[in-house]
């Protein structure tokens, strides 16, 4: 089972917010108040295997797996969404969508990521994934992890918020909230083939599409956004300069901004 947060009027356009992998649906959490707030009735999911949604029993993190259950989600919708998606979530919404041969939703936005990513920085955040097996002794060590992650972040004067993305186990350590079974490469898939595949499914895409870039982002470079936009001819851009990989984040009044002005656009 999935979780999610909802807001907004019920019978208002949909949205639906996915994540990227590591994170949880609070990243989204002003994005969320903000569509909602607008009129919007505006989903954010925990990605399975992450935050407060189910571990898969099988083992299955595969892209296809997060694909198959964008598709399910949307088909409780009253109406298509908008999917809004964040790095491993924009990829398998680009899947959802491109993929699909039913029109399965009215807009597509994706975060700081396209099918040409750079490796390099792709590499940087499993790294970051893969850290600290052993977990953390107390939240406050678990935010140290973070900072030197993300040096460009002030630092909260109370860490007590990460508590949220940590999980203490039967060790008695707190450890992040996500499957280490999920860690795993997308199976049966080398670099090119996926890009190939992703791109393939771009060109596919007929719906408004939005791409939103961190401008010091590592994963996403301006050759990626040159690629992405021969695939889709028709997509806008947004280029954030004082933001990383995880936008949102980084810049949440710059994010909100062009996002909301796409979401108005596409009623």
């Amino acid at each position: 089972m999935l979780a999610a947060d909802e807001a907004g009027p019920p019978d208002g356009p949909s949205v639906i917010f996915l994540h990227g992998g590591g994170q949880t649906r609070h990243s989204w959490g002003t994005a969320l108040n903000a569509a909602s707030a607008r009129g919007f009735h505006a989903i954010t999911v925990d990605l399975r295997g992450h935050g407060d949604s189910d571990w898969a029993s099988d083992g299955d993190y595969r892209i296809d797996a997060h694909v198959g259950d964008i598709r399910a989600i949307v088909a409780t919708m009253p109406d298509a969404p908008v999917l809004v998606g964040a790095s491993l979530g924009g990829l398998a919404a680009l899947l959802a969508v491109g993929e699909s041969p039913a029109l399965i939703a009215r807009g597509l936005v994706l975060v700081d990521v396209v099918p040409q990513i750079e490796m390099e920085g792709a590499q940087e955040i499993r790294g970051f994934m893969t850290g600290n097996p052993d977990g953390f002794a107390t939240v406050e060590e678990a935010a140290d992890a973070v900072a030197a992650y993300l040096p460009h972040r002030k630092r909260p004067s109370d860490p007590a918020g990460l508590m949220k993305n940590l999980r203490r186990r039967a060790d008695g350590r707190l450890h992040w909230h996500w499957d280490p079974a999920m860690l795993g490469d997308l199976k049966g898939l080398d670099p090119t083939e996926r890009e190939t595949r992703f791109t393939h499914a771009a060109m596919q895409v007929r719906v408004p599409t939005l791409l939103i870039r961190g401008g010091m982002s590592r994963v996403v470079s301006m050759d990626g956004v040159a690629a992405f936009q021969s695939a889709i001819p028709h997509s806008e851009f947004i280029n954030i300069e004082q933001a990383d990989h995880m936008v949102a984040g980084d810049a949440n009044d710059a994010f909100n901004a062009p996002l909301l002005d796409f979401l108005d656009r596409n009623r």
